[in-house]
């Protein structure tokens, strides 16, 4: 499954030269995350609900290209890699107001307990299980 999240850059995430900080990058990472979860039909709030949380074990970023105040960027999101426990998704973030590449990234992350114990899905969440395996692109 391929989700593309979308919205435009906001000023307080610029930086002194006038372009989006690096670490927001990360952020709309995430953020692009919640909203696959939700065009899953799986919202994180339902998750955190279950207490189940989803840490992040690492993240890898290679910037191309620099967003502007205002630009609109796009953050295509996909599921690459689970295994019932961990998983990761690769990015695509583009400056769709310059038509150019701006990211690439890819995250990984666990579904753990609060208190960071690590659990299967298929054991207690089935229904969220088979979401991620029917979307899991090979």
């Amino acid at each position: 499954m391929t989700v593309v999240y979308s919205r435009k850059a906001f000023y307080y995430e610029t930086d002194r030269m006038d372009i989006i900080h690096h670490s927001n990058y990360v952020r709309w990472l995430e953020e692009a995350r919640v909203y696959m979860m939700d065009e899953m039909g799986f919202p994180f709030s339902r998750l955190e609900g279950m207490g189940i949380v989803v840490p992040v074990l690492s993240v890898e970023t290679h910037y191309k290209y620099p967003v502007k105040f205002g630009d609109t960027f796009e953050v295509e999101c996909r599921l690459t890699e689970f295994n019932g426990c961990k998983f990761a998704l690769e990015y695509e973030v583009r400056n769709a107001t310059q038509g150019t590449l701006s990211l690439t990234a890819k995250t990984s992350h666990c579904f753990t307990t609060p208190d960071l114990r690590p659990v299967r899905l298929k054991k207690v969440c089935p229904e969220l299980n088979e979401l991620y395996l029917k979307y899991l692109e090979k």
